[in-house]
């Protein structure tokens, strides 16, 4: 194995805080020094002594725009929605196979989507020509009308 001779300098790296050691201000500056946070910290001061700075760059970073919204229920506005092109992904492959390939005719898919997390479905794609049966509690006009071409039944539930 070789002696491989190590460069002290490596070793002694001097970090700014130990070269600057002696000379009064250690690179900070002759006036204003280093003096922890002398602005306040983050956006402190930001109705204040930073106001000028907030008001140019971050305008409307202070105060309400708006009125609230008192006794707001979230279910009113639980819509998830499903495209008609996705339907079918609802279905076990299994059964979509058997479906589809028309080896079962005698009953028809039921997909109740609130189970299945959905609420709304939309009529974006096509759908096989197999009668399906959709419980929802919205369905847009086309996707009504999609699925009653394909032989299938819309229930709505509450």
């Amino acid at each position: 194995m070789v002696n491989e001779e190590v460069d002290e300098n490596v070793l002694r790296r001097a970090t700014a805080g130990i070269t600057n050691r002696g000379h009064v201000s250690a690179g900070y500056g002759r006036i204003g020094k280093h003096r922890k946070h002398p602005g306040g910290r983050g956006m402190a001061g930001g109705q204040h002594h930073h106001r000028t700075n907030l008001d140019k760059y971050h305008p409307g970073y202070f105060g309400k725009v708006g009125m609230r919204y008192f006794h707001k229920t979230q279910q009113q506005f639980w819509k998830p929605t499903i495209n008609l092109d996705k339907l079918w992904s609802l279905v076990p492959a299994e059964q979509r196979e058997a479906y589809v390939s028309g080896k079962k005719t005698d009953t028809a898919p039921v997909i109740d989507l609130l189970s299945l997390g959905y609420s709304k479905v939309l009529g974006k794609g096509r759908l096989p020509e197999v009668p399906i049966v959709v419980r929802a509690r919205y369905v847009s006009r086309d996707a009504e009308q999609k699925i009653k071409e394909a032989g299938g039944v819309i229930e709505l539930v509450a």
